[in-house]
């Protein structure tokens, strides 16, 4: 197939350059009003950190633009790609850009609203094991859905998922088609991170306060779908034993850093997109705490911006992003990008490049304004970064040196 090899320059609409070669330090890059301008942040550099501008120089190749929706790109070890498609599919395509037929075995899947087939991770162990985990909404009965979570091993011909089990469900059910999450992170701990949304109509809000549903969490699970006996909630009383945090509102970027710690991106309502640095048990506030507004541009109801208790978001944009897809870099093809974590973006057609210092963003550099919708990156095994775009033929890219 034909692969179209782009270098982007400086025109793109006054955003960073991603053959700029000089390095250098403006204002802040957002400079529009902001969604919910009664808001303010907590501390100095919670919003609107400086521009920055890495010296790197790449090359994007488009390796097929031949994908139906795609919301999750995985690299192998072989440099193909596991790619899964909203509508219900899940294909590998190779290095060349060449794309499979969608993999067989795969338990039914209920495509509705933001719900499809969603995220996908390897086991730690793939190269042994072939254990591949993908989440996905899951019909319930009654006109009840949810995310779930399943693994199975990928056949040694690479045809279909053998073994597929659903080892996970969601609870409780809901009605709707809204806010399913759902990135799946493993940890250095060797256990695996999953994000839940807590599905978006005001009265599922609370959930992501209550530790009796699995609704706006991030929760913590072994290999095999159980909850760690060291989990936070276990014992409590009808608390969710898989909980690890609560008070979240729609996470769809998760990613561990150098570190160890656990970082993710949630979409905020209008207004308010929120990075947030993981801890156990912590609550991150969601109703009760948002530096956003209703779409209605009225204030939501009972939030402030900072509550005691509760803990702040370590960064917040506004107007918002759409964060979708993260990674910290820890390649050897890009020096300078060493240790930044990028994130694509639904809303702005961008990647956003992060700049972070302890916990605190210091640099904030805007990449690829293609004017398409980011749902992922991933670096992969060589060290280039692979990104999904979100669109009925969405794209798969490949970012490498120049």
């Amino acid at each position: 197939m034909k692969r179209t090899v782009l270098c982007m320059t400086l025109a793109l609409v006054g955003l960073t350059a991603a053959c700029q070669d000089a390095t250098s330090v403006q204002g802040p890059l957002e400079t529009r009003e902001a969604n919910a301008e009664a808001q303010h942040p907590t501390f100095a550099g919670q919003t609107r950190a400086r521009g920055v501008t890495a010296k790197v120089a790449f090359k994007l190749t488009v390796l097929t633009k031949d994908l139906h929706r795609p919301w999750a790109v995985e690299p192998l070890p072989d440099g193909a790609l596991l790619v899964t498609e909203k509508v219900g599919a899940m294909r590998i395509v190779s290095a060349a850009g060449e794309v499979g037929p969608p993999l067989a075995g795969l338990p039914p899947v209920e495509v509705r609203g933001q719900g499809g087939l969603l995220d996908v991770a390897l086991s730690p162990n793939f190269a042994t094991d072939r254990l591949i985990y993908w989440t996905f909404t899951e019909a319930r009965g009654g006109g009840l859905n949810g995310t779930s979570l399943a693994r199975g091993v990928l056949s040694k011909d690479r045809s279909r998922i053998e073994q597929a089990k659903v080892i996970f469900q969601s609870m409780p059910g809901f009605d709707g088609g809204l806010h399913f999450g759902s990135r799946l992170a493993f940890g250095p701990d060797g256990m695996l991170y999953m994000t839940m949304g807590e599905r978006s109509d005001t009265q599922m809000r609370p959930h992501a306060q209550r530790t009796d549903s699995h609704l706006g969490k991030i929760l913590r699970l072994k290999p095999d779908g159980t909850a760690p006996a060291d989990n936070p909630f276990v014992g409590t009383p009808g608390a969710k034993p898989e909980i690890w945090s609560l008070g979240h509102r729609n996470v769809q970027s998760a990613a561990f850093d150098a570190q160890g710690r656990l970082w993710t991106a949630e979409m905020g309502p209008q207004g308010g997109d929120e990075l947030n640095l993981i801890g156990r048990g912590k609550n991150y506030g969601w109703p009760l705490v948002s530096f956003g507004e209703e779409y209605s541009g009225q204030p939501i109801e009972g939030a402030l911006t900072d509550r005691p208790g509760f803990e702040p978001p370590v960064y917040y944009w506004d107007p918002v992003i759409a964060p979708s897809g993260a990674q910290f870099y820890t390649g050897s093809a890009f020096p300078a990008w060493r240790g930044s974590l990028f994130l694509g973006s639904l809303r702005e057609g961008l990647l956003v490049r992060l700049e972070i210092k302890g916990d605190r963003v210091v640099g904030e550099e805007h990449l690829l304004a293609r004017k398409q919708r980011m749902r992922d990156v991933r670096q992969g095994p060589d060290g280039a970064l692979y990104i999904v775009t979100d669109r009925e033929r969405g794209e798969l890219w490949k970012i490498t040196p120049d």
